[in-house]
């Protein structure tokens, strides 16, 4: 019996929760990539997504058909080290009052996956408590940018001094993008 199989449109991998498939596409943990997996998915002819946070969103039982539609996944945005310090670890109010909107272009996306909830708080507990694999930045802070994406769009929450503020940050990246 092979140690990597589909059962309930799960794939299972020694066991673990690697997967998902989805409309005939797999979704997979890039922490299960490895020879095996991919002779895996290519002899069943599967079209292959490799999305950091799947494993955590199947382990905690939180990635059905029906929440599928309505989780969302998740990128986490710091300062550059290189931005002037004044506007780091600042509320959103002061840095507008003192610099104007958050500049996208002074950020970086420190993790990109899926996670379990869209709920804000819970985000912010788990990015300073329980970082997932391939985390790449500090605990969550003020004037870190969390944004929740699917395939209608995104929305963008300035990590505020009390909770959060929903900012337009993606339109100020488009319009950079299309002037150069």
């Amino acid at each position: 019996m092979s140690k990597i199989f589909i059962k309930n449109d799960r794939i299972l991998f020694y066991g673990n929760m690697a997967g998902y498939i989805d409309n005939g596409k797999a979704t997979v943990d890039p922490m299960f990539h490895c020879e095996e997996m991919n002779n895996f998915i290519r002899k069943n002819k599967l079209d292959v997504e490799w999305v950091n946070g799947v494993f955590d969103r199947l382990a905690n039982g939180k990635q059905s058909f029906g929440e599928q539609l309505n989780l969302k996944s998740c990128r986490i945005y710091q300062l550059k080290l290189e931005v002037n310090p004044m506007i780091k670890f600042i509320g959103y109010d002061e840095l507008k009052e003192r610099y104007g909107e958050p500049d996208p272009n002074d950020y970086k996306v420190v993790y990109d996956g899926e996670i379990e909830t869209n709920n804000l708080d819970a985000i912010f507990e788990k990015f300073n408590l329980h970082h997932p694999p391939n985390y790449k930045g500090h605990s969550l802070s003020m004037s870190d940018v969390i944004e929740l994406y699917d395939k209608n769009g995104s929305e963008y929450h300035y990590v505020d001094q009390f909770g959060f503020k929903e900012i337009d940050f993606k339109e100020a990246q488009q319009e950079q993008q299309m002037n150069l």
